[in-house]
């Protein structure tokens, strides 16, 4: 089979690895989490101590794996997996296995994918657990942070199950049945995460708690339903969900300038994460900006410069360019600071309300609505300068919406990839370009050490 290889000194890495898993593995799922006691029972007796364990997960969220804006995050991971980054690191180094599509399944990244995710989902159990179990803390402080946690749960479990495929879907913290469960279909996992989502929407507000939309509401939840929706072809789910947030336009509204997208203050955002440290500004920042080439890590495709339309203002406003006088090099900007500002000017953002837009101009087409699907979809590119999309066939306004989804979405937590993914795309679209492509990459393969430790975990996913 595929992707086998064994070299000497990885064997070593990888039993030196499988070691210190088996070694953690109680641990990952029993040992304390945020506040040094997670599961201790006086963190949530009090408002204070409860909030602050819900606020640490969406520290982790930020700060490792997933959605972190460092290398190690989907964010760029999957975008030198597909047709959206190149990678200028040395040849060998961990990211340069998803560049050239050889990745292994005893991959340290991978491993690292599948550790951290299921480690915050711990988290999120340990804490739904100490909630459920509390006696003092309010219906009403309950309710909030339950809601919270079970949206970040769902949003882990989002991932993972476009990462991997079928997989284990733990609801609690007990060792002895989480280290034996087996992989769920990933329909189920979708059933589950729409279930989860909908309890968390009955129990958040509309309201932000905190201007900065850093916390999880009923509009956030909304916003992921719609593109849960969407990736499991419910069109007029996908489309009501989109619409209750595009239709709340006194919350939010598209910045009529593309430069003020991205920060902080930005109406267009529906969640956010504030940097670690006041005056800190985005990880994805420090990842993809560099002033001298050649680029220390990545840079932007630049067949993906090239499709791009003229008098696009997201190519001025969201594209850096440097140049040795010989060659130029083109990075994401649409984060421009990368070192402590005084005061913090730009969050990462989780959702925006542009990508509702095309979420239900693409439902709309897909119900036969062109005329609906076309004016969300102008109402995209007239915001970046463009004029009205001249498609006018079911075929031509579904791939005028997907290339949108690139112009607009590039270098944002992956969805480049899960696009060209779940429409079937990426053979089609990679296979010229990536000369490791294989179609069975369109998953990843399940963690080695996983499967040894927990044989219901089997069938690997074909390839690997």
């Amino acid at each position: 089979m595929k992707k086998t290889r064994q070299h000497r000194i990885k064997k070593y890495i990888y039993l030196l690895l499988c070691t210190l898993l088996i070694c953690s593995c109680e641990d990952f799922l029993e040992v304390d989490g945020p506040l040094g006691q997670i599961e201790s029972s006086e963190v949530y007796e009090d408002e204070t101590t409860a909030t602050a364990a819900v606020m640490t997960l969406y520290g982790k969220l930020r700060d490792e794996v997933l959605l972190t804006g460092r290398p190690e995050g989907v964010g760029t991971l999957m975008g030198i997996y597909a047709d959206e980054l190149d990678f200028y690191g040395f040849g060998g180094e961990p990211m340069d296995s998803f560049y050239q599509h050889q990745v292994y399944s005893d991959d340290l990244i991978v491993e690292n994918l599948w550790n951290g995710s299921y480690s915050l989902i711990y988290m999120t159990n340990a804490t739904l657990a100490g909630l459920e179990n509390s006696k003092t803390l309010s219906n009403a402080t309950k309710a909030q942070l339950r809601g919270e946690a079970m949206f970040i749960r769902s949003l882990a479990y989002f991932y993972l199950v476009n990462l991997f495929g079928d997989i284990p879907y733990p609801t609690g913290t007990k060792y002895e049945t989480n280290r034996n469960l087996p992989k769920v279909p990933v329909s189920k996992v979708y059933e589950m995460i729409i279930t989860d989502l909908k309890e968390a929407k009955s129990l958040l507000s509309t309201n932000y708690l905190l201007d900065e939309r850093t916390r999880a509401n009923q509009m956030v939840v909304a916003a992921l339903l719609a593109r849960v929706y969407l990736y499991t072809k419910q069109w007029s789910l996908a489309e009501t969900e989109a619409g209750t947030l595009i239709n709340n336009v006194f919350v939010f509204r598209l910045e009529p300038e593309v430069s003020q997208e991205f920060l902080k203050e930005s109406t267009s955002t529906i969640l956010q994460l504030r940097p670690k440290y006041d005056g800190g500004n985005t990880l994805e920042a420090s990842t993809f900006l560099f002033t001298s080439g050649p680029p220390p890590l990545v840079a932007l495709n630049p067949e993906f410069i090239e499709g791009m339309e003229e008098g696009d203002n997201r190519k001025n406003q969201w594209i850096g360019a440097v140049t040795d006088g010989t060659e130029t090099w083109y990075f994401p900007y649409k984060y421009k600071y990368n070192s402590n500002t005084g005061t913090s000017l730009e969050f990462s953002k989780i959702f925006r309300i542009s990508e509702q837009f095309l979420i239900r101009a693409e439902a709309r087409g897909k119900q036969g609505n062109l005329l609906g699907a076309l004016e969300d979809l102008n109402v995209i590119r007239n915001r970046a300068g463009l004029p009205d999309s001249d498609a006018n066939s079911d075929s031509g306004i579904f791939e005028a919406i997907i290339k949108e989804r690139f112009h607009e979405l590039f270098s944002e937590f992956g969805h480049r990839w899960f696009d060209i993914k779940r429409l079937n795309l990426a053979n089609e679209i990679l296979a010229p370009i990536k000369s490791g492509w294989n179609p069975t990459d369109i998953l990843l393969p399940i963690p080695e050490a996983e499967l040894m430790m927990n044989p219901n975990l089997n069938p690997q996913n074909s390839g690997y």
